[in-house]
């Protein structure tokens, strides 16, 4: 995809596994690569990984429901690797609990990470974007946003509105050379996946109920995620904005 060699790309959330599978194809398209994580260990795994293959990564520890300690991150990743010109906000949370059997704090730490966490982000890059008149922004929410999904009330309604964030956004900034766009995964073999089948219950039967749900049969791997992602982030989408895009097997065919 045309537009990615050399350009500086912000992953939150890069650790893990569809952020990592994202930070790695960025790096391979000959992006330089800031790989955002919570947990900083996480996150050298995967800038070392890059580096190791020849490839441009540096790991920063960002807590992204820290607005001063986002500013600072996005600050060093900058002074690292060159002005920002794409951000995937990646990270997320969620915990599978019935809305009337949920608590506030909950509630709270959800709209930390899922939600607070991305306009952090936002606020933090949006300057640098608009002084270049150049930039691509992509979010990454959920079918849950688009369906709902049984014991995910406040990760779908932090989701929800990312998705209408988003759009307003696009519109804001649509004149000024950045593009705002959605990747909404459907259930993939991830560590939030994986936690959240356990707090359901029988991880095993909902492992089936999903396979057989999704059109394709089968449950998505991180790595069916960053063509999406890479293709907003590309020169190839620059007249695409305010779009919602679900990767999901079929899953959700919303129009």
């Amino acid at each position: 995809m045309r537009g990615l060699d050399g350009k500086t790309v912000i992953v939150t959330g890069g650790g893990g596994g569809i952020g990592g599978a994202t930070c790695r194809r960025f790096a391979e398209a000959g992006a330089r690569v800031a790989v955002f994580d919570r947990d900083g260990a996480a996150a050298e795994r995967v800038a070392g990984a890059i580096t190791g293959q020849g490839g441009k990564a540096q790991a920063f520890t960002c807590d992204i429901t820290d607005h001063a300690g986002v500013a600072a991150a996005v600050a060093a990743a900058e002074a690292a690797l060159g002005p920002v010109g794409a951000l995937v906000n990646n990270a997320g949370w969620d915990v599978f609990r019935l809305f009337k059997d949920s608590t506030p704090e909950e509630w709270q730490k959800l709209i930390a990470i899922n939600l607070v966490g991305a306009l952090n982000m936002h606020h933090a890059v949006l300057p640098g974007m608009l002084a270049r008149k150049h930039g691509r922004i992509i979010n990454i929410a959920s079918d849950a946003a688009r369906v709902g999904s049984t014991g995910e009330a406040v990760y779908a309604a932090c989701k929800a509105g990312l998705l209408g964030f988003s759009k307003t956004l696009a519109r804001e900034h649509a004149r000024h050379g950045i593009t705002v766009n959605v990747v909404c995964p459907g259930p993939t073999q991830t560590a939030l996946f994986a936690g959240y089948k356990e707090g359901a219950g029988n991880p095993e039967k909902l492992d089936e109920a999903f396979r057989r749900a999704v059109p394709m049969g089968r449950i998505g791997d991180p790595e069916d995620l960053p063509g999406a992602i890479l293709f907003f982030a590309s020169d190839d989408a620059a007249y695409i904005t305010g779009q919602v895009l679900s990767v999901s097997g079929g899953l959700t065919m919303a129009g």
